[in-house]
């Protein structure tokens, strides 16, 4: 297949906690060479199984502070009652775009927001709805570890955050997680060929005068 160079695609997930975002994203990962996973800033502390610059890039308040006051991050929220920042840096998202790599961000509908704002033309966001409310907590529940009182206010956060639905591009119903996932990737593939997007394109056409 002839390949016009062009420039990357910012692919945002967002949903409600238990949706399946996530594991769309893995499964995009596992199939697309050219998607590779944002790697967020947090100021929490590392878990022992977590790797520094794999799972997360863990900065510092100061650092964290130094890096938002430097418009260095693309988005950014304090989570937990704010006792943690988290945040998406800006250089090695710019870099894979440049060099016509996709990048996957799994955030919320107030990150989506502000990458909007900061790259409005790079942007392609799908928001990712359970088949039904009565679906969503049972797959809450099947994660096990949350007790009741938890799970209700994450169906309470849920309902809000499906209020934003309108603000993305796309919609897909993860009632099937391969059907959802093969819906996502239609959406990259368009975006891939959208023609703002093909730097290469006045080139290639050149051999055509």
């Amino acid at each position: 297949m002839i390949q016009i160079a062009r420039r990357g695609v910012c692919l945002i997930l967002s949903a409600p906690s238990g949706a399946g975002k996530t594991a769309i994203a893995d499964a995009l990962l596992a199939s697309e060479p050219a998607l590779e996973r944002s790697v967020s800033v947090t100021t929490r502390a590392r878990r022992p199984a977590e790797i520094d610059g794999v799972h997360y890039h863990f900065l510092t308040e100061a650092e964290f502070h130094r890096a938002r006051l430097a418009d260095e991050l693309l988005e950014w929220a304090l989570v937990l009652q704010g006792t943690h920042a988290y945040g998406t840096p800006s250089a090695p998202v710019e870099k894979a775009l440049v060099e016509g790599r996709d990048v996957v961000f799994d955030i919320d509908w107030q990150g989506h927001r502000q990458l909007r704002e900061k790259l409005p033309t790079d942007v392609v966001s799908v928001f990712v709805l359970p088949p039904n409310l009565i679906a969503l907590r049972s797959r809450l529940v099947g994660r096990a570890g949350d007790r009741g009182d938890e799970i209700e206010r994450r169906m309470r956060v849920a309902r809000d955050e499906i209020r934003h639905w309108v603000e993305f591009d796309h919609v897909v119903v993860n009632e099937d997680l391969a059907a959802a996932t093969e819906a996502v990737r239609a959406v990259l593939h368009a975006a891939r060929v959208a023609t703002r997007r093909l730097t290469g394109l006045p080139s290639f056409l050149s051999k055509f005068a």
